[in-house]
């Protein structure tokens, strides 16, 4: 009954959105409250899961995850629009692209653009990255007449890809502690591993979507993008100064992220870099020097940028937010646990089932964190049983946590809105150029669970 429930609420969600047009907040918590009580209904006369067994706990698991969602984000995300707007109104933005479009050519950028994304992944929280990067893949997409499309799924898969699977990383230590495998292989193979998905997913797939979007004539609306000029407030900023900006936060919450496998535990610098490379902390140092360096070049004040960059976030966080909400209910009600006791019935080679199992969680959660610690857990005795190397396991599970990305992640919205790309759009680029990433890698593993007697640390 509870699959049902589940296949009701997305087909509900994507006709809302797709069909009749709602606005996706609305559309959002109407399937978050509408999937709430259809689980409960389900549920009746039979045992709910703890805490949510009433229409008061629908209620309050909609609001508890709409606010934690928006806590995860709503800093960084209120800044990173400021930043882009200091970058974009001194010309910084257009320097780059510039540099860029010189150094690799208007044809291969995409290959820039996923490079960017596969290496900013690693430290840097994925929508911390998309709304870094957002501003200068528009005017790029404008100067090349390259897809939109593509490139926003191309950065996207390239930062899931390496989210889900290179260390240090949450989820694939999760994996790799939970199935038990040493972390030095792991990251070897891992790594290995995020590139085919990259390759594969951002750059091979998103060539395909650029191809089918310049054959049917698509085009994007840059209306928004003024040209900047140069004024009486200064001239255009140069890119290595506009680069600064960016590498500003990013060095911060690299140094970290790392800083913890280089210093003594109770060391003091170890907690002051800690400070340091906190996401929010770092973009609120990052937003103080872009305002700093940039002032000479501004056309207007830094107070009116950082007011306007304020006002356009609204929308982006409420929708960010209802997809967060949305998500928790399908967590909160079990559909996932009913997914994986079903997929487990099947009989299925141990990569392949790694991989699905992974893969559903992550559609029916709408999260890469929750759909790897969980499947991680579930098949790590059966992986050490196998006979397939227990590391390519774990490539496997974090594998099936890339793709599909649906409404009910706020990851979804995320790309959504800071790339000004449709729901459709969306799911061209980014859903199923994630969902090519995860096969690839899925591919790979197999692939080399043939030469698993010969590769070091697969035996």
């Amino acid at each position: 009954m509870l699959l049902a429930v589940f296949f009701i609420s997305i087909a509900a969600l994507l006709l809302c959105i797709i069909r009749i047009k709602l606005n996706a907040f609305v559309a959002l918590l109407v399937c978050a409250y509408g999937t709430g009580l259809l689980a409960l209904a389900a549920y009746a006369g039979g045992q709910a899961p703890e805490g949510f067994a009433s229409i008061a706990d629908v209620t309050a698991c909609v609001t508890n995850s709409f606010g934690s969602t928006l806590g995860s984000i709503g800093i960084v995300t209120g800044l990173g629009v400021m930043l882009g707007m200091f970058m974009y109104e001194s010309g910084g933005i257009d320097s780059i692209v510039d540099r860029v479009l010189r150094a690799v050519g208007p044809k291969r950028s995409q290959y820039a653009v996923s490079a960017a994304g596969f290496i900013t992944g690693i430290p840097v929280f994925g929508d911390v990255v998309y709304i870094m990067f957002a501003p200068m893949l528009r005017v790029l997409s404008r100067k090349t007449g390259y897809s939109m499309t593509a490139y926003g799924g191309a950065l996207a898969v390239a930062t899931t890809c390496t989210f889900a699977l290179v260390l240090p990383t949450a989820p694939p230590l999760a994996v790799a502690g939970t199935m038990g495998v040493n972390v030095g292989i792991f990251f070897f193979y891992a790594l290995l591993a995020a590139f085919v998905g990259m390759f594969f997913g951002g750059i091979v797939y998103g060539g395909f979507v650029n191809r089918l979007d310049q054959k049917a004539g698509k085009a994007w609306d840059f209306s928004d993008l003024e040209e900047p000029a140069e004024s009486a407030a200064g001239p255009r900023m140069g890119a290595g100064r506009a680069m600064s900006i960016l590498l500003v936060p990013i060095v911060l919450i690299l140094l970290g992220s790392f800083s913890a496998f280089l210093l003594p535990e109770d060391s003091a610098a170890l907690a002051v870099l800690a400070f340091l490379g906190d996401k929010n902390v770092a973009m609120t140092i990052g937003v103080v020097y872009g305002a700093f360096v940039s002032r000479s070049c501004l056309r207007r004040s830094i107070t009116e940028l950082m007011a306007e960059g304020a006002d356009k976030i609204g929308l982006v966080l409420l929708i960010t937010g209802a997809g967060g909400a949305y998500g928790g209910v399908l967590k909160a009600c079990g559909i996932a646990n009913v997914i994986t006791g079903g997929l487990q019935r099947f009989h299925m080679p141990i990569l392949v089932m790694c991989f699905a199992i992974a893969q559903v969680l992550r559609v029916a959660t709408g999260s890469t964190t929750v759909a790897l610690t969980t499947t991680a857990a579930i098949v790590s005795t059966a992986a050490a049983s196998s006979g397939v190397s227990p590391v390519l396991c774990a490539v496997a599970v974090c594998a099936g946590g890339i793709g599909l990305s649906l409404p009910n992640d706020s990851g979804f919205w995320a790309v959504s809105r800071f790339f000004h790309l449709s729901e459709v759009d969306t799911l061209r680029g980014w859903s199923l150029g994630g969902f090519a990433a995860g096969v690839s890698i899925l591919l790979f593993a197999c692939i080399l669970s043939l030469f698993q007697g010969f590769l070091p640390g697969l035996s």
